[in-house]
Formats: structure tokens, sequence, C-alpha cells
């Protein structure tokens, strides 16, 4: 039988009503209450990180293809898909690619290991854009119009489609379709509705271009700054303005089947596939005011937890040395009846890894408790303008939520070795006699 573990065991399970139940009971508390914090921390900032990232991800694709000089063209510049290197990117696969051996953050010098992909490219779809003006009987908006094909994914686009229907381009025809998806901030500010009618207004070479639009559908993306500036239509109204062919587009979306694998296959394409005249850019490198933003809640999430840990640490020294001074006289008498320092100190540890314990139980149904009716309820609104969502999302880790209470348990008993050293003092002639 392990003695300290026995003697713990009846010290924290007594039924008598004691100094030492309260004081065990609020040092549970606070463990429950730091982990619940850490557990739903976490599971918001990933469900942020989540839910931003696909959002931008549906509308964009994970990476551009375009003229590599279209910043510096007064009107872009096509690039061609009958040439080869479109069919090179539909069947890209995995690849193969040399990643430099780090250890916790730190790069080895010319020391690399051989890696793969974990999948290739998804879809590859072509667009258009072009800057114009709606005009309506009471007010104008200036945007830009987004072209789009046939070959358009619309599984990412149709969740945001609030109202109406996605873009019919399946029936070709001479003329293009007057079909026009516009954001719901653009809808709200024109006063205008599904199957209202607006004018267009391109500007080509100086002259002004008309056309009229019918609205099949409003969509909200969420990201107020981008939803503003852009509406969806025909690509074939860019390639008439502009006097490109058919075959000839803006740019490529590329959607990957991973997306862990987005830096790897952009740096794979702008060197390998396209020509020297393309450019290949993620979305990440295209659009990084978002993705910044998201990056600083990793410095949030990292911050919070170590606050919480140290909350736990410092209530469960305070409630440890409570514990010790209270039972000065059994340390006494035990060490009067032959137990040495460390067997009196394993004693208060096996006392303090319950109480933690209690506590991670307590703090784990906690915290995936108020995240699972956060999950399902929504009951947290957010204000989409600042945050880009109108819920608070929850994604929840399990895996990182098993690590969490491992952690807090042992570094907490980590950092109570120390106070136990305060056993050491105890002298039991001193204590017995004053007792």
């Amino acid at each position: 039988m392990n003695l300290e573990h026995f003697i713990a065991k009846k010290v924290g399970y007594g039924e008598e009503k004691t100094f030492t139940k309260t004081i065990m009971r609020i040092a549970i508390v606070s463990i429950a209450i730091s982990l619940a914090v850490m557990i739903i921390t976490t599971s918001l900032i990933a469900g942020f990180k989540q839910e931003i990232t696909e959002k931008i991800f549906g509308f964009w694709g994970h990476i551009h293809i375009t003229d590599a000089n279209v910043s510096l063209s007064k009107e872009p510049r096509p690039l061609s898909v009958d040439q080869k290197y479109f069919e090179e990117l539909q069947d890209i696969a995995m690849v193969e690619y040399q990643s430099p051996i780090s250890f916790l953050g730190y790069e080895f010098e010319d020391q690399y290991r051989q890696k793969s992909t974990y999948g290739g490219v998804r879809h590859v779809q072509g667009f258009a854009m072009a800057p114009g003006i709606i005009t309506t009987k009471k007010d104008f908006e200036g945007i830009i119009f987004k072209g789009i094909g046939t070959d358009f994914d619309w599984q990412s686009m149709e969740v945001f489609l609030e109202e109406g229907e996605k873009l019919n381009l399946d029936n070709i025809t001479e003329k293009p379709s007057s079909e026009i998806l516009i954001s719901r901030k653009t809808a709200d500010r024109l006063y205008l509705k599904v199957g209202s009618k607006f004018i267009l207004h391109f500007i080509k070479d100086g002259k002004e271009l008309k056309r009229r639009f019918v609205i099949k559908g409003i969509y909200n993306s969420g990201l107020g700054e981008y939803d503003k500036k852009f509406v969806v239509g025909d690509i074939r109204h860019i390639q008439e303005l502009y006097g490109w062919e058919e075959s000839q587009l803006g740019g490529l979306e590329v959607f990957v089947e991973d997306i862990n694998d987005m830096n790897i296959l952009s740096e794979y394409i702008y060197y390998n596939v396209v020509p020297s005249n393309l450019y290949a850019e993620t979305i990440r490198d295209k659009f990084p005011n978002i993705f910044e933003w998201l990056g600083l809640q990793d410095i949030n999430e990292v911050v919070i937890l170590i606050m919480m840990i140290i909350v736990s640490i410092i209530n469960m020294i305070t409630a440890l040395l409570i514990l010790i001074l209270e039972r000065t006289k059994m340390i006494g008498i035990l060490k009067t009846l032959g137990s040495t320092n460390w067997n009196i100190r394993k004693v208060f540890l096996y006392q303090a890894a319950y109480i933690i314990s209690r506590g991670l139980f307590w703090g784990t149904c906690i915290g995936v408790g108020i995240c699972m009716i956060q999950k399902y309820t929504g009951f947290v609104k957010l204000d989409e303008a600042n945050y880009y969502l109108d819920v608070a999302p929850i994604v929840m880790n399990w895996s990182l939520i098993l690590l969490l209470n491992i952690l807090t348990l042992l570094v907490t008993l980590l950092f109570l070795i120390g106070p136990t050293y305060l056993i050491t003092r105890i002298n039991p002639i001193k204590v017995l006699r004053f007792d």
C-alpha cells in the first residue's frame, strides 16, 4: 500500500467539515474556472480563424494567377486558357519538396528533408474584373464587376446567398447574361432587391458603355470591406468591354485540396508551371490585412492561456501553504514516527493532484458545456462590421482540450514542489510541545 497516497486520501475525503475542506473547494473552483476560460478561448479563436478563412477562400479561391504587370497596366492584360500550362494546372497532384529541418522554431542551416503535399489542385476557374458605376433612379455606387464563367464552382459561393438564386450561365447564347449578384451592403445602400434592375456604367478608352442588369441574388460574405466593392456577373461582359476572345481571361483562381499545401503549391505553380509573364500568389499575400488580424488572435490566445495557468498556480500555492500550516501537528507526528521530509511532501502533492484533477474535471465540463451551447444556439452575437461574423464561432479541438488538461496538471504540480519545502522547516519537537 502507498502510505502517502492513503494519508492524502483520508485527509481529502474525510467527511467532517473542516477548514481544509473549504480551502480545497476554493482551489477546485479556481482551477475549474481557469480551465473553462482556456477551453472557451481556444475554441473561440479557432472558430474565428476557420470561419473567416473559409469565407475568404470560398469567395476568392486559394491561389490567384494573373499577369505579372497587372498593377502597372491601365488596362488588364488577358491570359489564355488555350496554352499548355492551363492543362498542367488542372493535373497537379501531390508535389514533393524539400523542407528545412527545424526544432522548436529553430531551423538548422543547410539541413533539409524530403516531404510531399497532402494533396494537389482541386479546381481551376477563370475570372476577370473591371470597375464600374451602378446608377438607379435615386442614387449611384462605384463597384468592381467580377466576371465569372461556366467553370465557376458554386459550392463555396452558394453559402453566402441570402436571397435569390445563383447565376444561370450554362445556357450559352450570343449575348452575355444580364443576371447579376450584388452584396447585401450594396443592395441596402441603393434600396435594391431581387428582381430590381439598374444600369452599370463601364469606361472604355474614355467612352461610357452602359449595360442593363437584373438582380438574380443577394449575397453576404460578412467581409463588409470587400462586399461593398464587388458584384458578380457574366465574364463575357468584360470580354466584350476589352475586346478579348472567349479563351482570354483576366486571371485564374486555383482551389487546392488541402489548405496546408497552399504556399507550397503557389511556389510550385509560379516556378514550374506558369510562364514568366504570369504571377501566382496566395490569397494571404493578396489580402494581408485580414490574415494579419487573425494572426494577432494567436498572441491573445497565448497571453490568456499563460494568465490562466498563472492564476491556477497562485491559487494552488496559496491553498497548499494553508493546508500545510493547518496540518503541522500531523506533520510533527509523521516525522516522529520516522517519515522523511520527502514522504510527507508527497502526501501534500497527492492531495494537490486530487484538488487539481477535480478542478480539471469540472472545468472541462463547464468549458465544453458553454462551447456546445454557443455552437448550437449562437446566443453570443457579434457586430459583423467589426468581426466579419454575426455570431461567435466555436470549433472544439478535443486533442487540444486534452493537452490543456495534462499541461495544467503537470505545470501546476511542478510549481507546487517548491512550497512543500516548508515541511522541512517544521520541527516536530516544537510542534508537539506547543500543542
